[in-house]
């Protein structure tokens, strides 16, 4: 479904990514692992049209995106759920759902969606009428999420949903990235709770400056000697 050829990319003059390469297939849970400064953050933002790459290519589907605008890649089937996650606080759980699902033009589309994430997370139908400044904040990574699937993507990247939270919490949203993923969902995930995040990905590619110096299945990474050491404290 998605695969990056010799990708370089950056920041004007600063080139944060260098000749990365990796795919993520139909239906697979994948994780980028690294630590802070290495490029995972880059790498989904440039994914998803934010910033355009230096060289290499993105491609999608077999289609190069890596000169579309975020939001024809958007329209394409990718959904990106920033870390910073971009609520409208000032606006209640179901208005910021629905404004997810702003490239849909179908209203009865836009409804039977969003009946669908409701389905899959409950607790945010219970409050549909909040405010989501007034939420907590595993709520609000669950309603940045939900606001994700809005738009109906077969390709979610996720940017650090656990960051701030407390274990209970994070336990929550990673339960609801399982749902998406039984769904059908791709997902590809960036994530700080590296012992955790491999529990429950399909593989893993470890990214240090810039860089791919590792991959396989989760479970083999997890029990790696250099990942042990640099990432699990073991």
């Amino acid at each position: 479904m998605l695969e990056l050829k010799n990708l370089d990319s950056g920041y004007d003059f600063l080139q944060v990514l260098w000749e990365v390469s990796f795919t993520v297939e139909q239906g697979e849970f994948v994780a980028l692992i690294g630590p802070n400064g290495a490029g995972k953050s880059t790498t989904l933002r440039t994914i998803a049209g934010l910033i355009k790459p230096k060289g290499g290519d993105i491609l999608f589907n077999g289609e190069s995106i890596k000169a579309k605008a975020p939001h024809l890649i958007s329209r394409m089937g990718i959904s990106y759920v920033s870390e910073a996650l971009n609520l409208f606080t000032d606006m209640s759980v179901k208005e910021n759902l629905l404004l997810g699902a702003y490239a849909v033009k179908e209203k009865e589309t836009q409804l039977k969606t969003l009946d669908y994430v409701f389905e899959l997370f409950p607790r945010l139908q219970e409050r549909k009428d909040q405010l989501a400044g007034t939420m907590s904040g595993g709520e609000r990574k669950m309603l940045a999420i939900a606001r994700g699937m809005m738009s109906n993507p077969t390709l979610m990247l996720v940017d650090e949903p656990s960051l701030g939270l407390q274990p209970n919490l994070t336990y929550a949203v990673f339960e609801a990235l399982l749902k998406l993923r039984k769904q059908g969902v791709t997902i590809l995930l960036v994530e700080q709770n590296v012992n955790a995040t491999l529990d429950i990905t399909d593989r893993a590619y470890i990214l240090e400056q810039g860089k791919i110096v590792m991959s396989g299945p989760s479970h083999e990474m997890k029990a790696n000697d250099h990942v042990r050491n640099a990432y699990l404290g073991i």
